[in-house]
């Protein structure tokens, strides 16, 4: 293994230490910076400008700030209090101003003397602290600061323009603390080993990284920051893709039954049964799967559908081709509701050709079982049988199929519904259960984003369902300001009666269950809250079904579905529902996917403003199923300004789930998305977006792919296999193994 030495070593040891033993401590512990190399990538966020300073009238409140600006007054009073009744106690007001507003300072006790001697009038500083307000002003209370005093050689042009940059910093380390300590270790950078290889950097005209490195930490012009970033970003991208590459290429060479559907075979008989055409969309993807099924080697595919677009009769379709061709298919699904709803639609699909013989007889039919963790010993036992015996074709179960006693006779593919709810290990240990790598199909109802697509599920192919079947309703999407309007919220209600006047359903949906288990959530901290709305306690089922009851929707039957209820009540629960017995479910997102209840056309989501913008979109997904327009309003205490409501206003505006995917994006930061999606894997993106960056991502996932190909072990580019190992830290590397 190739490593670099100087790049590699720890800041901290016992007996010598690049950085003070203190400081490198903090750098561990709040940084998770461990090697010189990593500090070296630990990137400026932005640069002051010496000659022109960040605007005061900007600053955001209850974050750590760095300002540079200059002293306009400095005053020294005395008080009386506990710690210094006689009048002794001492404090200091300092003004800062930048020309675009002014900020106060506050200096306590033996805090004072420093600044008082240091901070006069006309003097220049960097501050750094936790903007806070007192008496309706905007404060720093006790900052760090560094004084800016340029060397008298220096010509007061190459002071004023000299780029200053602002590191990520934490309450315990200022930014320019981590500057210093990476001043320190900058001349190691030139025996930075370049990741990329020499053809792709100089046809694509990047500076070496040595260069990189040096620009990005002291930069001399804004061009310098350019070129650093455009190189950075370039290695983020590649040695990504370079991981994702090689685990297609690995996927390439593992053997895999090819499964071809028999000619007048089960699947046949399926179609020939459909009351409706597949859509165009559906038969292209179905086409792309057969190809894939027909392989030896195991197909990996994702299938992204919105809401409603038919991504389970693709599934099924092609379950039922590897049961023609001798197979077993398993649908992993990630709540029992879930389980049992997909069980019951595939049957009802099915009809007669659910109740099957043995598996590859004469007989068209195959088995469809149900396996989850609440059923009985008896049914389980009969289950778990058919599957061992091969009788069962189709099994449709929630994790309980990863369990050792699961045996199959012959697993052919293994479709999971819902990718982002299951962890990497229970695919794995599923796809584990065939005699041979069985084939896999990945379902998701969230839209993503192509480039997020090629980071995040760069080792799958990507199907994307798009239209609507023929017959499914438009949805009106509207917000409700329950604290500015409240007579908004009461016309929703009567929305809700109407909807059932008129012979149809409706769902409310709450953030939270409410019995007391529940209780702790509440003092979850939130940062940052803009009024009363983000203090109390999420709405929850329990509570709101009463009242409903009770008031406005009084006379309606009214039932609640959350996850700790008892499965069998949840099953009955979602019958009743089904079957038009129930008028209003109050429900928590349990219902967010797959529940598919064609008569239930009004969905009213209390605090919507917390849950995320795909959540929504998921939800809303749900109503307008059938032929009567669906209606979903989001009910949000939440001021008209603030960001909450901005992102309410958007998932009301549109229904294209890929375009509230990127405003989604846009919204939190990629290492949100990435990490959420890697397994809880450290992201390594700090320079690289992945919706702006959307064109490197495409050209770095070409370039491996090529890169790859013609050198799978990379044995001619040892300098990008020591970027690919530190990348894949043992967390990520089972990640993709596993992928």
């Amino acid at each position: 293994m190739d490593l670099v030495p100087a790049l590699e070593e720890p800041l901290r040891q016992p007996l010598k230490s690049v950085l003070g033993p203190a400081t490198a401590k903090v750098m561990a512990e709040h940084l998770g910076l461990l090697t010189v190399g990593d500090l070296l990538h630990h990137y400026p966020r932005r640069y002051e400008e010496r000659g022109q300073l960040t605007h005061l009238a900007d600053l955001p409140m209850d974050e750590h700030v760095t300002v540079v600006a200059q002293v306009a007054d400095a005053r020294l009073h005395t008080f009386a209090s506990a710690k210094a009744p006689r009048g002794k106690g001492q404090r200091l007001e300092v003004t800062i101003t930048d020309g675009s507003g002014r900020l106060q300072l506050v200096f306590f006790g033996a805090g004072v003397h420093k600044p008082h001697k240091e901070l006069l009038p006309g003097t220049r500083a960097m501050f750094a602290g936790k903007v806070s307000v007192f008496n309706r002003r905007l404060q720093l209370a006790h900052p760090a600061y560094e004084l800016l005093r340029g060397d008298p050689e220096e010509s007061v042009e190459t002071w004023a323009g000299a780029l200053i940059p602002i590191y990520p910093a934490t309450a315990k380390l200022e930014s320019w603390k981590i500057g210093k300590a990476i001043q320190t270790v900058l001349p190691t950078a030139q025996e930075a080993a370049d990741p990329l290889p020499d053809t792709l950097r100089e046809g694509r005209g990047l500076v070496p990284l040595p260069e990189a490195l040096l620009k990005i930490h002291r930069p001399h012009t804004k061009a310098d920051i350019e070129d650093a970033r455009s190189r950075l970003k370039w290695d983020e991208a590649f040695v990504l893709q370079v991981a994702l590459a090689r685990r297609r290429h690995a996927d390439a060479q593992l053997p895999a039954v090819p499964r071809k559907p028999a000619p007048d075979g089960l699947l046949t008989a399926f179609d020939a049964r459909l009351p409706f055409t597949l859509t165009d969309g559906q038969q292209r993807v179905s086409r792309e799967i057969f190809d894939d099924l027909a392989t030896d080697h195991p197909m990996h595919r994702l299938l992204q559908g919105e809401v409603g677009s038919g991504k389970t009769m693709v599934a099924l379709r092609a379950m039922l081709a590897v049961v023609d061709a001798g197979g077993q298919a398993a649908m992993l699904a990630p709540t029992e509701v879930l389980a049992q709803q997909h069980h019951r639609s595939v049957v009802e699909m099915m009809g007669e050709l659910a109740e099957g013989g043995m598996l590859g007889g004469a007989e068209q039919g195959t088995k469809v079982v149900l396996l989850t963790g609440s059923m009985g010993a008896a049914a389980r036992r009969h289950a778990l049988l058919d599957l061992a015996t091969g009788e069962a074709g189709i099994v449709i179960g929630t994790h309980a199929l990863i369990e050792d006693k699961v045996q199959f006779h012959d697993l052919g593919l293994v479709v999971v519904d819902e990718q982002h709810r299951f962890g990497v290990e229970q695919r794995d240990a599923l796809r584990g259960k065939g005699k041979q790598p069985p084939h896999l199909l990945v379902m998701t109802a969230t839209p993503i984003p192509r480039t997020v697509a090629m980071t995040v599920f760069g080792d799958l192919e990507t199907s994307v369902l798009d239209q609507l079947p023929a017959g499914r309703s438009p949805i009106a999407s509207h917000v409700v300001p329950a604290a500015d309007k409240p007579h908004f919220l009461s016309r929703a209600w009567e929305r809700v009666r109407e909807e059932v006047e008129n012979g149809h359903q409706a769902y409310v949906v709450c953030p939270r269950i409410g019995d007391e288990e529940d209780e702790p959530k509440k003092s979850a901290k939130k940062k940052s809250p803009e009024d009363e709305a983000e203090k109390r306690p999420p709405l929850a089922v329990l509570d709101v079904a009463g009242h409903l009851s009770k008031g406005p929707l009084q006379g309606l039957r009214v039932e609640v579905l959350h996850g700790r209820m008892h499965p069998d009540d949840k099953d009955a629960v979602m019958r009743r529902f089904a079957a038009g017995e129930t008028h209003v479910l109050v429900a928590t997102t349990v219902i967010e996917v797959g529940v598919n209840v064609p008569n239930a056309t009004a969905m009213v989501i209390m605090d919507a403003d917390r849950f995320g913008v795909s959540q929504l979109h998921q939800l809303r997904g749900r109503v307008g199923r059938g032929s009567a327009p669906g209606l979903c309003l989001l009910v949000t205490e939440m001021p008209e300004a603030s960001p909450a409501r901005q992102r309410l206003g958007a998932v009301a505006s549109t229904l294209d789930g890929f375009e509230l995917s990127r405003i989604d994006l846009e919204q939190r930061r990629e290492g949100d998305v990435l990490g959420q999606a890697q397994s809880g894997a450290r992201t390594s993106l700090k320079v690289l977006a992945v919706i702006e960056d959307e064109e490197i991502i495409a050209q770095a996932r070409e370039e491996a792919t090529a890169v790859v190909a013609s050198d799978p072990e990379l044995t001619h580019l040892p300098a990008l296999r020591t970027a690919l190992d530190a990348l894949l830290d043992e967390e990520r590397e089972q990640y993709l193994e596993k992928g």
